[in-house]
């Protein structure tokens, strides 16, 4: 299908350079970043089964995983713009076999999806608590995607553990600021976290990205923190490791 006749006003295509998958965005809404690329690469991908992505946004996650996996994939995303772009982007890139996109409310999930049927789930999900800031300077469309308005840790954690199979695996990415809390709510639902990795934008500067794997009804102990990941080097341009992410 042309790619041209995909796109509505306002919209664009940006494909990274490590595989051929095209994702249609628009400044008009939440458009994937390095945190989704991130956390596209962060787990170990099943080969087959299924794999869900909650919170999915334009769909950013679940189809840079898709060029991994053999797997079935499901995007679940809230916001009726978002999930059209994601539906566009599969048939932009042909996976309408592998993916298939579900607008509803991530406390719907299960509506959809059976119970322990999820090897992995990718979530990337609001970082912010709602205040009497939130709201200020926001479309309905940001604040949704950065803001805990329609769902929460809790949310995504109950479902996640409801969704996947024992030993399957939770990847989400948030901020190092709610890593307690994360922690806390992913073993309240016997979520054990295994792997982690803090994100920092520079070498002198906070982490400001984190990366989380939990797997249901692990065993505890074995965690493994992963050495840092910086983004940038001091001019600015990115580190070499995050240029072979990006370019190959």
């Amino acid at each position: 299908m042309n790619s041209e006749s995909l796109l509505k006003p306002n919209e664009r295509i940006d494909q990274l350079a490590t595989n051929d998958v095209k994702i249609i965005q628009s400044r008009d809404v939440f458009s994937y970043s390095v945190d989704a690329v991130l956390l596209s690469r962060f787990p170990n991908i099943p080969k087959r089964g299924q794999i869900v992505d909650l919170c999915a946004g334009n769909g950013a996650v679940g189809l840079f995983a898709s060029s991994s996996t053999n797997a079935s994939i499901v995007a679940i995303e809230i916001q009726e713009r978002l999930a059209d772009m994601a539906m566009r982007s599969v048939q932009l890139n042909g996976l309408e076999q592998q993916v298939r996109v579900i607008q509803d409310d991530l406390a719907n999930t299960l509506d959809h999806l059976n119970p322990s049927s999820t090897d992995l789930i990718f979530c990337n999900p609001p970082y912010f608590k709602l205040d009497e800031n939130s709201r200020i300077n926001e479309s309905e469309h940001y604040l949704l995607a950065r803001h805990e308005l329609a769902t929460n840790l809790d949310d995504i954690c109950r479902i996640s553990q409801q969704l996947l199979k024992t030993n399957g695996h939770l990847a989400m990415v948030h901020r190092p600021d709610r890593f307690f809390e994360i922690i806390q709510t992913m073993t309240q639902y016997n979520l054990v976290p295994k792997r982690i990795q803090f994100v920092y934008p520079k070498a002198d500067r906070d982490a400001n990205i984190l990366l989380i794997d939990a797997i249901k009804d692990g065993k505890a102990g074995g965690e493994k923190f992963l050495p840092p990941l910086v983004l940038h080097k001091p001019d600015g341009s990115y580190t070499d490791e995050v240029h072979h992410i990006y370019y190959g």
